[in-house]
């Protein structure tokens, strides 16, 4: 048994012993006990990192100590689609993740290819009271997962060494790092790139030796603090927006009284509201960090930008219709803005 396992093991064997007593009806608001929260990247010191730390500190605060939370970083219990499994399975309580589409193609909406185009965009379709999230909470119950909301970075790129890419006949030849979740490879081929679906405990060693040429769909704050001495360039393409999701087992969720419900939920809510807030700043600080670090930050020109809008949608949006439903994708049409 390797040691993750072990870890996994062990954490489930806790959550299972704290179950117990809450079989058969709701936990009382006069109990205590201790909840799990996972996420498959970025490490106790990163953005993610402390904000997982604040949703336990909230919840701890708001409950006087009843409900506590054990706080999981990137690898200590497993890659991104076990951890997604597990929380499905209800071995792993709340997880703060990039949803697998595993479960539910339909989940793959929130990867659409531009779907937003700038940040006015994205907080009309991610903000609280967001057509998006109307769309995606019930694909999310559907899973039998409780959807507090997104997780903003902002906008993804493409990171490369060697050479990169503003446009579809220059990235012919280069091979980057997709996320296996659909329509994440598919967008990158449609952008002129090889895509090879890597998880991401595995990206540093690819483009260390050789499988691919850098790294695609994440904000440069990943690319420059992970994989820094590996990459030269960063092209803010603008193809998604990359947010992660708070998430929590519905079953466990449901096992919950409403005072510890709206204590878990209201400080999510102060979590993603922080992160609204900070998002765009903390990104602007990484861009500024990586180049002083000498990785070149390169902005496609508008008409490259829009060649791209509207090759990629055309190519990927018709593949996403026919995983997503005609229902889903008539509402991101209605609501979407079109490049200029």
């Amino acid at each position: 048994m390797t040691l993750l396992n072990k870890k996994l093991v062990q954490v489930l064997a806790v959550s299972a012993a704290l179950s117990i007593a809450s079989i058969g009806k709701a936990l009382a608001s006069t109990e205590s006990y201790k909840l799990t929260l996972a996420t498959e990247a970025g490490d106790s010191k990163s953005p993610q990192g402390q904000s997982m730390q604040l949703w336990s500190k909230l919840v701890k605060e708001k409950s006087h100590g009843r409900i506590k939370i054990n706080v999981f970083y990137q690898g200590e219990l497993g890659g991104q689609q076990e951890l997604f499994d597990q929380l499905v399975k209800d071995n792993i309580d709340m997880m703060l993740t990039w949803p697998q589409t595993s479960y539910d193609d339909r989940i793959g909406i929130i990867y659409l290819p531009y779907l937003v185009l700038n940040w006015d965009d994205a907080i009309k379709a991610y903000g609280h009271n967001g057509w998006l999230k109307k769309i995606v909470s019930p694909v999310f119950s559907d899973l039998g997962l409780k959807y507090f909301g997104p997780y903003p970075e902002g906008f993804g790129g493409i990171a490369t060494k060697g050479r990169y890419a503003t446009n579809f006949k220059q990235a012919q030849g280069l091979k980057v790092r997709s996320q296996p979740i659909f329509p994440l490879p598919q967008t990158m081929k449609a952008m002129g790139f090889q895509a090879v679906p890597i998880d991401w405990s595995e990206v540093y060693t690819s483009i260390q030796t050789g499988v691919v040429d850098g790294d695609s769909s994440n904000v440069i704050y990943w690319d420059y603090q992970y994989f820094r001495d590996q990459l030269d360039y960063y092209v803010q393409s603008n193809q998604n927006f990359s947010s992660f999701a708070l998430l929590m087992n519905q079953e466990k969720w449901k096992s919950l009284d409403k005072e510890d419900q709206d204590i878990i939920s209201s400080a999510a809510d102060e979590v993603i509201n922080l992160q609204f807030k900070n998002a765009k700043k903390e990104d602007a600080k990484w861009i500024k960090a990586a180049q002083e670090g000498g990785m070149q930050y390169i902005k496609p020109t508008p008409e490259e930008l829009t060649a791209w809008v509207k090759r990629v949608r055309a190519d990927v949006w018709p593949q996403a219709e026919a995983k997503l439903g005609s229902k889903i994708m008539d509402e991101v049409r209605a609501n979407v803005s079109t490049p200029n």
